[in-house]
Protein backbone atom coordinates (compact mmCIF):
# COMPACT_ATOMS: atom_id res chain seq x y z
CA UNK A 1 0.00 0.00 0.00
CA UNK A 2 1.39 3.37 -0.99
CA UNK A 3 1.37 6.27 1.44
CA UNK A 4 -1.02 8.31 -0.74
CA UNK A 5 -3.65 5.57 -0.48
CA UNK A 6 -3.17 5.42 3.27
CA UNK A 7 -3.48 9.18 3.63
CA UNK A 8 -6.77 9.09 1.72
CA UNK A 9 -8.08 6.31 3.97
CA UNK A 10 -7.18 8.21 7.12
CA UNK A 11 -8.71 11.41 5.73
CA UNK A 12 -11.98 9.54 5.08
CA UNK A 13 -11.93 8.15 8.60
CA UNK A 14 -11.38 11.59 10.07
CA UNK A 15 -14.48 12.77 8.21
CA UNK A 16 -16.59 9.91 9.54
CA UNK A 17 -16.37 7.55 6.58
CA UNK A 18 -14.80 4.09 6.85
CA UNK A 19 -13.36 2.54 3.66
CA UNK A 20 -14.77 -0.98 3.95
CA UNK A 21 -11.56 -2.66 2.87
CA UNK A 22 -9.75 -1.71 6.10
CA UNK A 23 -11.49 -4.82 7.48
CA UNK A 24 -10.02 -7.19 4.89
CA UNK A 25 -6.95 -5.75 3.14
CA UNK A 26 -3.76 -7.75 3.75
CA UNK A 27 -1.59 -4.77 2.78
CA UNK A 28 -3.17 -2.70 5.51
CA UNK A 29 -2.69 -5.55 7.95
CA UNK A 30 1.03 -5.75 7.20
CA UNK A 31 1.35 -2.05 7.99
CA UNK A 32 -0.67 -2.52 11.20
CA UNK A 33 1.86 -5.08 12.40
CA UNK A 34 4.64 -2.55 12.21
CA UNK A 35 2.98 0.77 12.95
CA UNK A 36 0.21 -0.13 15.39
CA UNK A 37 1.29 -3.28 17.19
CA UNK A 38 4.98 -2.38 17.03
CA UNK A 39 4.43 0.96 18.77
CA UNK A 40 1.70 0.52 21.37
CA UNK A 41 1.53 -1.10 24.82
CA UNK A 42 0.24 -4.63 24.47
CA UNK A 43 -1.43 -6.60 27.26
CA UNK A 44 0.20 -9.97 27.86
CA UNK A 45 -1.06 -11.46 31.11
CA UNK A 46 -2.33 -10.79 34.62
CA UNK A 47 -0.02 -11.40 37.57
CA UNK A 48 -2.57 -13.73 39.16
CA UNK A 49 -1.92 -16.18 36.30
CA UNK A 50 1.63 -16.70 37.60
CA UNK A 51 1.30 -16.54 41.42
CA UNK A 52 4.25 -18.80 42.39
CA UNK A 53 8.00 -18.64 41.59
CA UNK A 54 8.59 -20.47 38.32
CA UNK A 55 4.99 -20.05 37.07
CA UNK A 56 4.81 -18.97 33.46
CA UNK A 57 2.45 -18.50 30.52
CA UNK A 58 3.24 -18.10 26.82
CA UNK A 59 1.79 -15.05 25.08
CA UNK A 60 2.30 -13.34 21.73
CA UNK A 61 2.52 -9.89 20.26
CA UNK A 62 1.39 -10.99 16.82
CA UNK A 63 4.27 -13.11 15.47
CA UNK A 64 6.60 -12.69 18.46
CA UNK A 65 6.31 -15.27 21.27
CA UNK A 66 7.07 -14.30 24.88
CA UNK A 67 7.41 -16.19 28.15
CA UNK A 68 5.76 -14.24 30.97
CA UNK A 69 7.38 -15.78 34.05
CA UNK A 70 7.77 -15.16 37.77
CA UNK A 71 11.42 -16.00 38.44
CA UNK A 72 12.72 -17.76 41.53
CA UNK A 73 13.03 -14.45 43.40
CA UNK A 74 9.40 -13.54 42.64
CA UNK A 75 10.17 -10.92 39.99
CA UNK A 76 7.90 -10.92 36.93
CA UNK A 77 9.83 -11.03 33.67
CA UNK A 78 8.94 -11.10 29.98
CA UNK A 79 11.41 -13.16 27.91
CA UNK A 80 11.54 -13.45 24.13
CA UNK A 81 10.90 -17.11 23.39
CA UNK A 82 13.78 -17.60 20.94
CA UNK A 83 17.08 -19.36 21.59
CA UNK A 84 20.21 -17.26 21.06
CA UNK A 85 21.88 -20.15 19.20
CA UNK A 86 19.62 -21.17 16.28
CA UNK A 87 16.40 -19.41 17.09
CA UNK A 88 14.28 -22.34 18.27
CA UNK A 89 11.57 -21.69 20.85
CA UNK A 90 12.93 -22.57 24.28
CA UNK A 91 9.42 -23.08 25.70
CA UNK A 92 6.49 -24.67 23.89
CA UNK A 93 4.07 -25.54 26.70
CA UNK A 94 1.56 -22.72 27.02
CA UNK A 95 1.48 -22.75 30.81
CA UNK A 96 3.57 -24.36 33.53
CA UNK A 97 6.19 -24.01 36.22
CA UNK A 98 9.91 -24.19 35.46
CA UNK A 99 13.22 -23.04 36.86
CA UNK A 100 14.84 -23.46 33.45
CA UNK A 101 13.88 -23.35 29.78
CA UNK A 102 15.79 -25.66 27.44
CA UNK A 103 15.97 -25.48 23.66
CA UNK A 104 14.99 -28.89 22.24
CA UNK A 105 17.28 -28.43 19.22
CA UNK A 106 20.78 -28.23 20.80
CA UNK A 107 19.82 -28.11 24.51
CA UNK A 108 21.01 -24.63 25.37
CA UNK A 109 19.43 -23.99 28.75
CA UNK A 110 18.33 -20.72 30.34
CA UNK A 111 17.34 -19.85 33.92
CA UNK A 112 13.85 -18.41 34.39
CA UNK A 113 15.57 -15.04 34.61
CA UNK A 114 16.60 -15.48 30.96
CA UNK A 115 20.29 -15.95 31.82
CA UNK A 116 22.06 -18.60 29.72
CA UNK A 117 22.98 -21.36 32.14
CA UNK A 118 23.94 -24.49 30.22
CA UNK A 119 25.64 -25.19 26.86
CA UNK A 120 26.34 -28.83 25.89
CA UNK A 121 30.05 -29.51 25.32
CA UNK A 122 30.81 -25.94 26.29
CA UNK A 123 34.57 -26.52 26.51
CA UNK A 124 34.92 -28.83 23.48
CA UNK A 125 32.68 -26.86 21.16
CA UNK A 126 33.54 -23.31 22.19
CA UNK A 127 36.70 -23.54 24.25
CA UNK A 128 34.68 -22.74 27.36
CA UNK A 129 34.46 -19.05 28.18
CA UNK A 130 37.16 -18.30 25.58
CA UNK A 131 34.55 -18.66 22.87
CA UNK A 132 31.21 -18.24 24.63
CA UNK A 133 30.75 -16.35 27.91
CA UNK A 134 27.45 -17.68 29.25
CA UNK A 135 27.17 -14.94 31.86
CA UNK A 136 27.02 -12.34 29.10
CA UNK A 137 24.13 -13.92 27.23
CA UNK A 138 20.43 -13.80 28.11
CA UNK A 139 17.16 -14.20 26.28
CA UNK A 140 15.99 -10.92 24.82
CA UNK A 141 13.30 -8.88 26.53
CA UNK A 142 10.91 -6.33 25.04
CA UNK A 143 12.29 -2.78 25.22
CA UNK A 144 9.63 -1.83 27.77
CA UNK A 145 7.69 -3.90 30.31
CA UNK A 146 5.40 -2.52 33.01
CA UNK A 147 2.21 -3.32 34.85
CA UNK A 148 -0.90 -1.57 36.13
CA UNK A 149 -3.19 -3.15 38.75
CA UNK A 150 -1.47 -6.48 38.08
CA UNK A 151 -1.93 -6.27 34.30
CA UNK A 152 1.38 -6.91 32.54
CA UNK A 153 2.07 -4.97 29.35
CA UNK A 154 5.01 -4.82 26.94
CA UNK A 155 5.97 -2.38 24.22
CA UNK A 156 8.26 -3.23 21.28
CA UNK A 157 9.10 0.42 20.62
CA UNK A 158 12.40 1.47 22.21
CA UNK A 159 11.25 5.11 22.31
CA UNK A 160 7.73 4.44 23.57
CA UNK A 161 6.14 6.66 26.20
CA UNK A 162 5.78 5.07 29.62
CA UNK A 163 2.79 2.84 30.35
CA UNK A 164 1.52 5.45 32.80
CA UNK A 165 1.70 8.12 30.11
CA UNK A 166 0.12 5.81 27.56
CA UNK A 167 -2.86 4.88 29.75
CA UNK A 168 -3.45 8.53 30.66
CA UNK A 169 -7.00 9.31 31.66
CA UNK A 170 -8.20 5.82 30.78
CA UNK A 171 -6.69 4.60 34.09
CA UNK A 172 -9.70 6.20 35.79
CA UNK A 173 -11.99 3.77 33.98
CA UNK A 174 -9.61 0.82 34.08
CA UNK A 175 -9.87 0.83 37.88
CA UNK A 176 -13.57 -0.03 37.77
CA UNK A 177 -12.66 -3.40 36.23
CA UNK A 178 -9.33 -4.11 37.92
CA UNK A 179 -9.27 -2.49 41.39
CA UNK A 180 -12.45 -3.26 43.28
CA UNK A 181 -10.46 -3.99 46.44
CA UNK A 182 -6.94 -3.67 47.81
CA UNK A 183 -6.32 -7.30 46.85
CA UNK A 184 -7.02 -6.69 43.16
CA UNK A 185 -8.13 -9.20 40.58
CA UNK A 186 -7.79 -12.89 40.04
CA UNK A 187 -8.45 -14.21 36.55
CA UNK A 188 -9.60 -17.51 35.13
CA UNK A 189 -8.61 -18.50 31.60
CA UNK A 190 -8.08 -17.46 28.96
CA UNK A 191 -10.55 -19.28 26.80
CA UNK A 192 -9.22 -19.05 23.26
CA UNK A 193 -10.89 -19.46 19.91
CA UNK A 194 -10.59 -18.07 16.41
CA UNK A 195 -13.15 -16.11 14.44
CA UNK A 196 -13.11 -15.20 10.74
CA UNK A 197 -13.28 -11.50 11.46
CA UNK A 198 -10.95 -8.49 11.42
CA UNK A 199 -9.60 -7.57 14.86
CA UNK A 200 -10.73 -3.93 14.69
CA UNK A 201 -14.43 -4.80 14.58
CA UNK A 202 -14.49 -6.30 18.08
CA UNK A 203 -12.39 -3.45 19.45
CA UNK A 204 -14.78 -0.88 17.95
CA UNK A 205 -17.84 -2.74 19.20
CA UNK A 206 -16.66 -2.80 22.81
CA UNK A 207 -15.53 0.82 22.70
CA UNK A 208 -19.05 2.12 22.35
CA UNK A 209 -21.53 0.42 20.04
CA UNK A 210 -24.64 0.80 22.17
CA UNK A 211 -26.70 1.05 18.98
CA UNK A 212 -26.46 -2.68 18.25
CA UNK A 213 -27.57 -4.18 21.53
CA UNK A 214 -31.36 -3.83 21.25
CA UNK A 215 -31.26 -5.51 17.83
CA UNK A 216 -28.37 -7.97 17.78
CA UNK A 217 -29.17 -9.25 21.27
CA UNK A 218 -32.96 -9.10 21.08
CA UNK A 219 -33.33 -12.82 21.69
CA UNK A 220 -31.31 -12.55 24.91
CA UNK A 221 -33.79 -9.97 26.19
CA UNK A 222 -36.75 -12.08 25.10
CA UNK A 223 -35.66 -15.02 27.22
CA UNK A 224 -35.19 -12.61 30.15
CA UNK A 225 -31.51 -13.34 30.62
CA UNK A 226 -30.65 -9.68 30.59
CA UNK A 227 -32.81 -6.67 31.33
CA UNK A 228 -30.52 -3.82 30.23
CA UNK A 229 -30.01 -3.96 26.41
CA UNK A 230 -33.37 -2.32 25.73
CA UNK A 231 -32.99 0.78 23.55
CA UNK A 232 -34.42 3.08 26.21
CA UNK A 233 -31.76 1.91 28.67
CA UNK A 234 -28.84 2.13 26.29
CA UNK A 235 -29.45 5.68 25.09
CA UNK A 236 -29.56 6.93 28.69
CA UNK A 237 -26.07 5.64 29.38
CA UNK A 238 -22.85 7.51 28.68
CA UNK A 239 -20.36 7.11 25.86
CA UNK A 240 -16.99 8.28 27.17
CA UNK A 241 -13.53 8.50 25.64
CA UNK A 242 -10.36 9.55 27.41
CA UNK A 243 -6.92 9.62 25.79
CA UNK A 244 -6.22 6.09 24.55
CA UNK A 245 -9.51 4.34 25.27
CA UNK A 246 -13.24 4.63 25.71
CA UNK A 247 -16.37 2.77 26.60
CA UNK A 248 -20.00 2.74 27.61
CA UNK A 249 -22.04 2.90 30.77
CA UNK A 250 -25.57 2.12 31.81
CA UNK A 251 -27.63 4.68 33.71
CA UNK A 252 -28.69 3.37 37.08
CA UNK A 253 -31.94 3.99 39.01
CA UNK A 254 -31.93 6.67 41.76
CA UNK A 255 -30.12 5.89 44.99
CA UNK A 256 -26.87 6.27 46.88
CA UNK A 257 -23.62 4.49 46.05
CA UNK A 258 -24.51 1.37 48.03
CA UNK A 259 -27.95 1.09 46.49
CA UNK A 260 -26.73 1.59 42.94
CA UNK A 261 -23.91 -0.92 43.20
CA UNK A 262 -26.28 -3.39 44.88
CA UNK A 263 -28.69 -2.90 41.96
CA UNK A 264 -26.22 -4.59 39.63
CA UNK A 265 -25.77 -7.45 42.10
CA UNK A 266 -22.58 -6.82 44.06
CA UNK A 267 -22.57 -8.25 47.59
CA UNK A 268 -22.09 -6.00 50.61
CA UNK A 269 -18.45 -6.96 51.22
CA UNK A 270 -17.44 -5.99 47.66
CA UNK A 271 -19.39 -2.74 47.91
CA UNK A 272 -17.49 -1.85 51.09
CA UNK A 273 -14.13 -2.55 49.43
CA UNK A 274 -15.10 -0.44 46.40
CA UNK A 275 -15.83 2.47 48.74
CA UNK A 276 -12.29 2.18 50.11
CA UNK A 277 -10.40 1.77 46.84
CA UNK A 278 -12.36 4.00 44.45
CA UNK A 279 -11.47 7.70 44.46
CA UNK A 280 -14.16 10.30 45.35
CA UNK A 281 -14.47 11.04 41.63
CA UNK A 282 -14.89 7.35 40.80
CA UNK A 283 -17.55 6.96 43.48
CA UNK A 284 -19.28 10.08 42.15
CA UNK A 285 -19.39 8.50 38.69
CA UNK A 286 -21.76 5.91 40.14
CA UNK A 287 -23.50 7.66 43.03
CA UNK A 288 -24.02 11.19 41.67
CA UNK A 289 -23.85 10.87 37.89
CA UNK A 290 -25.49 7.44 38.08
CA UNK A 291 -23.28 5.81 35.45
CA UNK A 292 -21.99 2.24 35.84
CA UNK A 293 -19.17 1.39 33.40
CA UNK A 294 -19.94 -1.48 31.06
CA UNK A 295 -17.86 -2.40 27.97
CA UNK A 296 -14.65 -0.58 27.05
CA UNK A 297 -11.61 -0.78 24.75
CA UNK A 298 -8.03 0.30 25.39
CA UNK A 299 -6.40 0.97 22.02
CA UNK A 300 -5.57 -1.02 20.09
CA UNK A 301 -7.02 -4.42 21.00
CA UNK A 302 -7.71 -4.88 24.72
CA UNK A 303 -11.35 -4.79 25.77
CA UNK A 304 -13.41 -5.24 28.92
CA UNK A 305 -17.01 -6.14 29.51
CA UNK A 306 -18.96 -5.67 32.73
CA UNK A 307 -22.57 -6.78 32.74
CA UNK A 308 -25.14 -8.08 35.18
CA UNK A 309 -27.47 -10.80 33.86
CA UNK A 310 -30.18 -12.71 35.67
CA UNK A 311 -28.75 -16.13 36.39
CA UNK A 312 -31.76 -18.04 37.67
CA UNK A 313 -35.56 -18.21 37.49
CA UNK A 314 -35.84 -16.26 40.74
CA UNK A 315 -34.40 -13.20 39.03
CA UNK A 316 -31.07 -13.21 40.85
CA UNK A 317 -28.81 -10.61 39.19
CA UNK A 318 -25.04 -11.16 39.42
CA UNK A 319 -22.38 -9.06 37.66
CA UNK A 320 -19.31 -10.36 35.90
CA UNK A 321 -16.16 -8.89 34.36
CA UNK A 322 -14.33 -10.26 31.36
CA UNK A 323 -11.00 -9.14 29.91
CA UNK A 324 -10.56 -9.88 26.25
CA UNK A 325 -7.82 -9.53 23.70
CA UNK A 326 -8.43 -9.34 19.94
CA UNK A 327 -5.23 -11.03 18.77
CA UNK A 328 -4.85 -10.61 14.99
CA UNK A 329 -3.96 -13.67 12.94
CA UNK A 330 -4.47 -12.06 9.53
CA UNK A 331 -6.56 -9.28 8.03
CA UNK A 332 -9.59 -11.58 8.16
CA UNK A 333 -8.99 -13.77 11.20
CA UNK A 334 -8.70 -13.03 14.91
CA UNK A 335 -7.86 -15.19 17.89
CA UNK A 336 -10.01 -14.17 20.84
CA UNK A 337 -8.55 -14.43 24.34
CA UNK A 338 -11.23 -14.20 27.03
CA UNK A 339 -10.51 -14.15 30.78
CA UNK A 340 -13.07 -14.23 33.59
CA UNK A 341 -11.97 -11.66 36.17
CA UNK A 342 -13.20 -11.28 39.73
CA UNK A 343 -12.10 -9.46 42.85
CA UNK A 344 -9.74 -11.65 44.83
CA UNK A 345 -11.42 -10.80 48.16
CA UNK A 346 -14.97 -11.51 46.99
CA UNK A 347 -16.85 -14.30 48.79
CA UNK A 348 -16.65 -17.75 47.24
CA UNK A 349 -20.40 -18.02 46.54
CA UNK A 350 -20.21 -14.77 44.61
CA UNK A 351 -17.17 -15.87 42.57
CA UNK A 352 -19.01 -19.03 41.54
CA UNK A 353 -22.21 -17.17 40.61
CA UNK A 354 -20.27 -14.49 38.72
CA UNK A 355 -18.42 -17.14 36.73
CA UNK A 356 -21.74 -18.71 35.79
CA UNK A 357 -22.99 -15.30 34.65
CA UNK A 358 -19.88 -14.85 32.51
CA UNK A 359 -20.26 -18.25 30.86
CA UNK A 360 -23.91 -17.60 30.05
CA UNK A 361 -23.14 -14.31 28.30
CA UNK A 362 -19.59 -14.29 26.93
CA UNK A 363 -16.77 -16.69 26.31
CA UNK A 364 -16.83 -19.41 23.66
CA UNK A 365 -20.36 -20.53 24.61
CA UNK A 366 -21.84 -17.18 25.61
CA UNK A 367 -25.07 -16.05 24.00
CA UNK A 368 -23.95 -12.43 23.54
CA UNK A 369 -20.72 -13.73 22.00
CA UNK A 370 -22.53 -15.84 19.41
CA UNK A 371 -24.76 -12.93 18.40
CA UNK A 372 -21.81 -10.56 17.95
CA UNK A 373 -19.52 -12.90 16.04
CA UNK A 374 -22.19 -13.66 13.45
CA UNK A 375 -22.18 -9.96 12.54
CA UNK A 376 -18.40 -9.53 12.62
CA UNK A 377 -17.63 -12.51 10.37
CA UNK A 378 -20.26 -11.35 7.88
CA UNK A 379 -18.73 -7.84 7.74
CA UNK A 380 -15.26 -9.23 7.14
CA UNK A 381 -16.42 -11.63 4.45
CA UNK A 382 -18.32 -8.98 2.51
CA UNK A 383 -15.43 -6.51 2.86
CA UNK A 384 -13.28 -8.81 0.69
CA UNK A 385 -15.39 -8.12 -2.40
CA UNK A 386 -14.46 -5.98 -5.39
CA UNK A 387 -17.43 -3.66 -4.95
CA UNK A 388 -16.70 -3.33 -1.25
CA UNK A 389 -13.40 -1.66 -2.12
CA UNK A 390 -15.41 1.30 -3.38
CA UNK A 391 -17.72 1.52 -0.37
CA UNK A 392 -17.23 3.96 2.47
CA UNK A 393 -19.27 3.06 5.54
CA UNK A 394 -21.28 5.79 7.26
CA UNK A 395 -19.71 6.39 10.66
CA UNK A 396 -21.21 9.78 11.50
CA UNK A 397 -23.88 8.98 14.09
CA UNK A 398 -24.23 11.86 16.52
CA UNK A 399 -23.28 14.69 14.17
CA UNK A 400 -25.21 16.55 11.47
CA UNK A 401 -24.19 17.10 7.84
CA UNK A 402 -22.00 20.03 8.81
CA UNK A 403 -20.24 18.01 11.47
CA UNK A 404 -21.94 19.73 14.40
CA UNK A 405 -22.80 17.64 17.43
CA UNK A 406 -26.40 16.53 17.83
CA UNK A 407 -25.87 16.15 21.58
CA UNK A 408 -23.64 18.33 23.76
CA UNK A 409 -21.06 16.62 25.99
CA UNK A 410 -22.28 15.79 29.47
CA UNK A 411 -21.82 18.73 31.82
CA UNK A 412 -20.13 18.00 35.15
CA UNK A 413 -18.80 14.68 33.86
CA UNK A 414 -16.87 13.41 36.91
CA UNK A 415 -14.19 11.55 34.93
CA UNK A 416 -11.47 12.53 32.46
CA UNK A 417 -12.19 12.97 28.77
CA UNK A 418 -15.53 13.70 27.15
CA UNK A 419 -18.81 11.88 27.44
CA UNK A 420 -22.15 11.95 25.69
CA UNK A 421 -25.60 10.48 26.18
CA UNK A 422 -27.85 9.32 23.39
CA UNK A 423 -26.83 7.20 20.45
CA UNK A 424 -23.58 8.17 18.73
CA UNK A 425 -20.41 6.83 17.16
CA UNK A 426 -18.07 9.23 18.96
CA UNK A 427 -16.02 6.40 20.40
CA UNK A 428 -15.68 4.38 17.22
CA UNK A 429 -14.50 7.52 15.45
CA UNK A 430 -12.01 8.27 18.24
CA UNK A 431 -10.65 4.74 18.12
CA UNK A 432 -10.23 4.77 14.35
CA UNK A 433 -8.63 8.22 14.47
CA UNK A 434 -6.04 6.79 16.84
CA UNK A 435 -5.55 3.93 14.38
CA UNK A 436 -5.09 6.42 11.56
CA UNK A 437 -2.47 8.45 13.43
CA UNK A 438 -0.41 5.34 14.21
CA UNK A 439 -0.76 4.12 10.61
CA UNK A 440 0.62 7.44 9.37
CA UNK A 441 3.62 7.00 11.67
CA UNK A 442 2.57 9.65 14.19
CA UNK A 443 2.61 9.28 17.97
CA UNK A 444 -0.75 10.49 19.31
CA UNK A 445 0.18 9.78 22.93
CA UNK A 446 3.14 12.13 22.87
CA UNK A 447 1.19 14.62 20.79
CA UNK A 448 -1.64 14.58 23.36
CA UNK A 449 -4.05 15.70 20.71
CA UNK A 450 -6.44 12.83 20.36
CA UNK A 451 -9.23 13.96 22.68
CA UNK A 452 -8.84 17.71 22.62
CA UNK A 453 -9.41 18.27 18.91
CA UNK A 454 -12.06 21.03 18.75
CA UNK A 455 -15.25 20.57 16.82
CA UNK A 456 -15.22 22.17 13.40
CA UNK A 457 -17.63 22.18 10.49
CA UNK A 458 -17.39 19.26 8.08
CA UNK A 459 -15.44 17.19 10.54
CA UNK A 460 -16.95 14.36 12.53
CA UNK A 461 -14.88 15.32 15.58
Amino acid sequence: MIEADLSAIVNDINQGWIPANIYSDEGIFELEKERVFGNTWMFLAHESEIPEPGDYVLRRILDDSFIVVRDDTGQVRVLFNMCLHRGMQVCRAEVGNASFFRCPYHAWTYKNTGQLNGVPHHKDAYGGNKGLRKEEMSLLTPPSVDSYNGMIFANLDEDAPSLDEYLGGFKFFLDFYTRQSEAGLEVNGPQRWRIKANWKIGAENFSGDTYHTPHTHQSVVEIQLFREPKASKRKLGALYFSDIGGGTTYHLPPGNFDEKVAYVGYPESVIESMKRTFSPEQRAMISEAGFMPSAATLFPNLSFVHNWPQINEDGLVVPFISIRLWQPISATETEVYSWFAVDKQAPDWYKEASYKAYLMCFGSSGMFEQDDVENWTSITTVAKGQLAKKLKLFNRMGVDKEGELLHEPIKDWPGPGRAFTGFGEYNQRSLLRLWGQYMLGNDPVRAKGFTSTPMSPNRAE
